[in-house]
């Protein structure tokens, strides 16, 4: 017998005796008697606070047995010092090496739950064991170079606990993330038909799940193995997303995204023309940012109830509600979809909402900024439990949403009467859908209409921003093929790539382009059809190489704000030597501790540290540096503080103009490193967002633009690190504007 059919017949086995037990316990307990009231039901206990006084998330887990946390210590223990060993064993194995983040995420799963507190049920104690026995299985498979899993066919399911049905064949894999080098899992569905190595391409289904508090890599692992999710479509490979957590697939849970795809691309043979981005309640919401971020990656769309904006659903101008800073409204942007529904004519559109859920508003939400962008400037606002005619219908047929754009195909399917669920009804209406619009759409769309507010998000099909004139202002392209030529408007664009695939047109094609009327040719080079153009003035001319196009502007690469620096390689700075101000010192390492601690509670790594004086060449090579503390006690921002724009000592802090008192303020700030102009440094602040924001995933956004200076009189909150006395925005070339 192979080791994968043994683990699978142990597995099997374990499910089964755990359908037993429970069916055992449910028969020996007595019915209650006509006569004896039934139990009234315990009080749910008030929730565990944070020394702000906000809910914990999560909240503190069960006390498991004496017992049960020693059985389970030593195993994490010992696949802990076996993976060490194997690790070092196959340095000079790479496709080998490459698979241990699978065998790593069940060790994390389990060492975390003991080492965080992160038991939530008594049932989680047996699903830990049962994942050190996977790990441990995974190991050994490993070690003798046969890893069982990547040999899972489709028929490969194993039976529901109830014995009733039999589970699709389910993977959980995991990988190594670039931006902190924690293990991140993610889940494989695969379909009946599926054989390892198959030549032909298959449809990709990402999944990004709902809000789970609870969900940590023990739960998520779990689920992993023992559900199919909402959806599996016939011939469809499905890749739940972890999405690090509980953030609405943000910042980091954004990457996630991308980091998982190109780990499941070395094992499954996915059709990047067939990509389709689904998910429901939080993952809804995490569905409308991907799909108006990146629509050019997706055939369709398919977003679930969720929300799309921060303003309206979380209703931040209520009365007794602090309105949002300036600079917050500005960085609403960032994951506001309702901002780029436009882009949605870039792909299908296939929502859907329960008729009395209150999450309706979220589609609701988007089809009026449809219709505002279509031109209707005071389009009604839909109401709870009404669909107006043209707004969507239970039926594929009648779905369509009316008044948008004519490039902007939208459907919305109701489940009638229906709260916060998917209605069972109402998935095939979804999939008639979703397999009209995969088999109609175009790899290469002659038409791409793209808007923008951020160099973070770049790029819409064969059309890519490289820099603006005026970040986190609307930037606009509409570009179209005719014939031999392209016809392109901008807005608010300063340089700007044309990238083509070489089949567009023949070899030996005379291509035209035209950009904001002025004339340029588009070359045909190794790469495909292209151009790379630059605005001087009004007009539009043929990029030269880099110097002053590139340097110092903002890029693609390095826009701000202090968010954008965590969602690539970075590593915390720690300062080792005296501070200017024992105040600001303080309040330095208080908040160094916060951000390390967030980081783990909320994007699920530990955030590298380092000393200022263990900082390498590779470190400033490649990864941006969060630099705490100040020119006296941090060596490497005393290396830099001449070439940046604050000025630092031990009695004031100047920046453009401005002098602030140095012994009880500090600078947050983003900037090019002087080190390495390709990467960030940063001062004294980790994601800006706080514990005020873990209670709604709408809050979940930036804080904090590029710059902003902090009295530390004022304690930190669960919103601000203290009192923000002063923040902006660096311009387009990393200066502060005049006023």
């Amino acid at each position: 017998m192979t080791p994968s059919l043994r683990l699978c017949r142990s597995v099997s086995a374990l499910v089964l005796t755990t359908a037993l037990l429970g069916a055992t316990a449910s028969a020996q307990a007595p019915a209650p008697s006509a006569a004896t009231p039934a139990p009234k039901p315990k009080p749910t206990p008030p929730p565990v606070l944070d020394k702000l006084g906000i809910k914990l998330i999560p909240q503190p887990g069960i006390a498991i047995s004496d017992g049960d946390r020693a059985e389970l210590q030593t195993g994490v223990t010992a696949l802990g010092k076996d993976l060490t060993v194997v690790k070092h064993s196959l340095k000079n194995k790479p496709e080998l090496l490459a698979q241990l983040p699978d065998v790593q995420v069940f060790h994390k799963a389990v060492d975390w739950a003991l080492r965080y507190n992160e038991f939530f049920n008594p049932k989680q104690v047996g699903t830990a064991k049962l994942l050190l026995e996977l790990g441990n299985q995974r190991l050994a498979e490993l070690k003798a170079g046969k890893p069982g899993w990547n040999h899972i066919a489709g028929t490969d399911g194993k039976p529901t606990a109830d014995g009733k049905d039999k589970l699709p064949a389910m993977v959980v894999r995991g990988y190594v993330s670039k931006i902190d080098g924690s293990i991140q899992p993610y889940g494989i569905v695969l379909p009946p038909d599926y054989q390892p190595g198959e030549k032909t391409a298959r449809r990709l289904d990402f999944w990004a799940h709902g809000r789970g508090e609870t969900l940590t890599e023990l739960d998520f692992i779990n689920q992993r193995l023992t559900s199919k999710g909402e959806f599996t479509p016939a011939g469809t490979i499905t890749l739940h997303l972890y999405g690090r957590y509980c953030n609405a697939n943000k910042f980091a849970g954004e990457v996630d995204l991308f980091e998982a795809l190109d780990d499941a691309r070395k094992y499954y043979n996915i059709d990047p023309n067939k990509l389709v981005m689904r998910g429901f309640s939080m993952g809804g919401a995490a569905v409308w940012q991907f799909g108006t971020h990146f629509a050019g990656m997706w055939a369709v769309v398919q977003p679930g109830a969720g929300f799309a904006e921060t303003r309206e659903f979380n209703k931040v101008y209520a009365e007794g509600k602090t309105p949002p800073t300036w600079w917050e409204e500005v960085l609403y942007r960032w994951y506001d979809a309702t901002d780029s529904v436009a882009n949605l004519s870039n792909t299908t559109t296939v929502a859907y909402s329960g008729e009395l859920d209150g999450q309706k508003q979220a589609c609701d939400i988007m089809i009026r900024y449809a219709r505002m962008d279509a031109g209707n400037t005071n389009p009604p606002v839909a109401v709870l439990n009404k669909v107006e005619p043209g707004d969507g219908s239970a039926t594929a047929e009648e779905a369509r949403v009316t008044g948008t754009a004519p490039d902007v195909e939208f459907h919305h399917v109701i489940g009638p009467q229906t709260p916060h669920k998917i209605k069972p009804e109402a998935k095939p209406e979804i999939e008639k859908l979703i397999d009209a619009a995969i088999a109609k759409h175009e790899a290469v769309p002659k038409k791409v209409r793209f808007v923008t507010y951020s160099l973070i998000y770049p790029q819409m099909k064969w059309v890519r921003i490289s820099q603006m004139q005026k970040q986190w202002e609307r930037a606009d392209v509409d570009a179209e093929i005719a014939g031999n030529e392209i016809t392109i408007r901008t807005k608010n664009v300063a340089q700007l790539f044309i990238l083509l695939p070489r089949s567009t047109f023949p070899v030996g094609t005379k291509v035209r382009g035209n950009i904001d009327g002025t004339p340029y040719p588009i070359e045909l080079d190794q790469d495909g059809w292209g151009a790379h153009l630059v605005r001087e003035g009004a007009k539009w001319v043929g990029f030269s190489g880099m110097g002053a196009h590139i340097v110092p502007a903002k890029n693609t690469r390095l826009c701000g704000p202090v968010d954008h620096a965590f969602m690539s390689s970075f590593v915390f700075v720690k300062p080792t030597g005296t501070p200017l101000n024992d105040k600001v010192g303080a309040w330095v390492a208080s908040e160094f501790d916060h951000a390390t601690g967030f980081w783990r509670k909320v994007f699920r790594g530990d955030a590298p540290v380092k000393a200022d004086t263990e900082i390498t060449d590779a470190d400033i090579a490649n990864s941006n540096l969060i630099l705490w503390g100040d020119p006296s006690s941090n060596a490497v921002l005393k290396k830099i503080a001449g070439q940046l724009p604050v000025k630092w000592d031990a009695k004031t802090i100047t920046f453009a103009g401005q002098t602030y008192d140095a012994t009880h303020t500090a600078p947050v700030l983003i900037f090019p490193n002087p080190l390495n102009p390709t990467k960030y440094v940063v001062l004294n602040s980790g994601p800006t967002f706080r514990e005020d924001a873990l209670l709604n995933n709408s809050q979940q956004i930036p804080k904090l633009p590029d710059w902003a200076f902090i009295d530390v009189n004022t304690p930190a909150d669960g919103k601000w690190p203290g009192l923000v006395l002063n923040a902006g925005f660096f311009d387009e070339q990393w200066q502060v504007p005049a006023k």
